[in-house]
């Protein structure tokens, strides 16, 4: 909703998480608590049980984020933002994937 984003159009959780192990770049824009590998890594975690997206199973994932520092709704870290196959993009999302869309154009 918040995206203006019409609903007949976006999938349930369940839906996608069986995908992952098959992709091979999983972009995060704009989440955190939605992607928190803690929620079933970490059983005192304050997110424990949480439904989660396991972005972390794509081969690669990519998160745009304004700061390693800043946390998600819930005030938790992060672990899937240290895994090993997890690249960070930091800065404004909006600014960050428009410069890295306006480049591959040119490449194209």
């Amino acid at each position: 909703a918040e995206a203006g984003v019409p609903y007949d159009i976006v999938y349930e959780l369940e839906e996608c998480n069986d995908d992952f192990a098959d992709t091979d770049v999983s972009i995060v824009l704009g989440a955190s608590d939605t992607v928190n590998s803690g929620a079933l890594d970490d059983p005192n975690s304050p997110i424990a049980g949480m439904p989660v997206l396991r972005v972390w199973d794509a081969e690669t994932t990519i998160a745009f984020k304004r700061s390693m520092g800043s946390t998600g709704y819930a005030g938790v870290a992060n672990p899937t933002f240290y895994k090993e196959n997890t690249q960070m993009l930091l800065g404004d999302a909006k600014d960050t994937a428009s410069a890295l869309l306006e480049s591959l154009r040119a490449q194209l």
